[in-house]
């Protein structure tokens, strides 16, 4: 909830800072709410291609684990699970307290 209060805010005091100044905003509001949302889903087209050309299936489980959460910025209901198998594939062991 924090980085949500924190980017409300941050737009706010931009929003203040323009009208001190009386400078439009650069876009209409729906129009950049809009053009967000289309560079996130953009973002995750990227994944499912790679997918694709590893030969590996898109599923609809794996959709939700590894694109929802970055377009929605939810928390992945997994996200702690996948840290130690990425860490082990990449040096070949299991990681100590220190790492």
């Amino acid at each position: 909830m924090k980085p949500y209060i924190v980017s409300l805010a941050a737009g706010i005091l931009v929003g203040v800072i323009y009208a001190v100044i009386n400078v439009r905003s650069p876009a209409p509001p729906a129009i950049a709410l809009v053009g967000l949302l289309g560079m996130l889903v953009g973002e995750q087209i990227v994944a499912p291609i790679n997918r694709i050309r590893a030969g590996a299936p898109i599923t609809a489980a794996w959709f939700r684990q590894e694109c929802v959460p970055k377009i929605s910025g939810l928390p992945s209901k997994s996200s702690d699970q996948h840290s130690v198998p990425v860490i082990v594939a990449e040096t070949g062991k299991e990681p100590s307290a220190r790492d």
